[in-house]
């Protein structure tokens, strides 16, 4: 079967999950008012960093109680200072469903060395059973999992009355999915995410919980300076109105605030979730009729609206072994970037073989849309090109 190379290209051809697409009609000319060359701790540069917070605050919804700061080392930095301040003062109930979550169990287990701790796990496409977690304990999840394609379906499972508190990675779905910010205690993300920002900063919002366990316990292991948030037992408020612990960029923040702005002038985080929604739909669509690709995430409840990972389900492809499907995916990708047409959709190294494309609110439905055209016939020209069978 051969398919007509499409005549037309996404206008932005960007569908990685990290750094994503910047928002439609960036342009650099955007960060003219950038502190370039000036101190963050210059009037100008704290005054960019505390606007940060405060935008975020609007566009994410965020409870006036809840304290936001802009941290080190992107997402990570900020889950890790969460993981290294707050964990040891009861058990720990982890969720891993994916490379990241199961990152962050390693680190729980391997690094802090915690003793008391029940790892729920599922398979890439699942999620597990959340009706185990006990509300006693302090949970650790990320709400979208980004390498897998699959989401909490809701906070539904967190207990109002929960002695312990909730650390959530929500990376890949703030600004994109709805957060129920009363069973959070703890969430994390970056800019480079949903708001196609630039990289290496972290963003640390903290319940009036969680600042209560920071200045009531001490945990049993040193922290390095970057990961420390309280000074003589109580909590470094410096953090939260821009003063951060180490030099941030001041281009990045600019860039930054420019997505922030745009948020706002569309319609903040509901239209956020509806773009990101649209976009999601092109590929639900696409795939009701296309019998060769699926999502891998079964469960329609349970599936991402940002980082959408599909799998193939052609027999000649499925008949493969595992490293001959993955350089099937690799060379679908590369046939479709050699073009223009799609860069770093790939699955991720860790996932099963397929494609993991972008459908944050950054991107455009109708590059969707085209770009499905686009995997239409580098699928068929990668599927003809196997070896044929003896």
């Amino acid at each position: 079967m051969t398919v007509a190379k499409p005549a037309s290209r996404p206008n932005v051809p960007h569908f990685s999950s990290g750094p994503c697409a910047k928002r439609p009609g960036w342009n650099a000319q955007n960060l003219k008012d950038a502190a370039l060359g000036r101190s963050h701790r210059a009037k100008v540069g704290k005054t960019k960093l505390k606007l940060a917070i405060d935008l975020t605050r609007e566009v994410l919804e965020v409870p006036a109680d809840y304290r936001i700061g802009i941290v080190p080392a992107s997402d990570t930095g900020a889950v890790e200072m969460a993981l290294w301040s707050l964990l040891g003062a009861r058990p720990v109930t982890t969720l891993a469903w994916e490379s990241f979550g199961e990152g962050w169990v390693s680190d729980i287990v391997k690094e802090l060395k915690l003793k008391d701790v029940t790892k729920l796990n599922a398979a890439y496409g699942e999620i597990p059973d959340l009706s185990k977690v006990d509300s006693k304990s302090d949970v650790v999840f990320t709400w979208n999992g980004t390498t897998s394609g699959v989401r909490v379906p809701n906070a539904d499972w967190i207990s109002a009355t929960r002695e312990g508190l909730t650390i959530c990675d929500a990376t890949s779905a703030a600004f994109a999915q709805p957060l129920d910010w009363a069973k959070l205690d703890v969430v994390t993300f970056s800019w480079q995410k949903a708001l196609g920002g630039e990289a290496a900063h972290g963003m640390l919002i903290l319940s009036p919980r969680a600042v209560e366990r920071l200045e009531t316990y001490k945990p049993a292991w040193p922290l390095p300076k970057i990961f420390r948030m309280t000074k003589g037992g109580k909590i470094n408020e410096g953090i939260f109105v821009g003063e951060t612990i180490n030099t941030p960029s001041m281009l990045c923040v600019e860039d930054y605030l420019d997505a922030l702005n745009w948020a706002k002038s569309i319609g903040g985080l509901k239209a956020l979730i509806a773009r990101a929604d649209a976009n999601t739909k092109v590929l639900a669509d696409w795939k009701a009729k296309t019998p060769w690709i699926d999502f891998l995430a079964k469960d329609a409840a349970i599936r991402s609206n940002t980082s959408v990972c599909l799998k193939f389900t052609d027999p000649a492809i499925t008949s493969l072994s595992d490293d001959a499907q993955a350089e099937f995916s690799k060379k679908l990708v590369a046939l479709i970037e050699k073009e223009g047409a799609g860069y770093d959709f790939a699955y991720y190294r860790d996932a099963p073989a397929g494609l993991r494309i972008w459908c944050g609110a950054t991107v455009e439905a109708k590059d969707v849309e085209i770009l499905t055209q686009w995997i239409d016939w580098a699928f068929a020209e990668t599927k003809a090109a196997l070896p044929k069978a003896a």
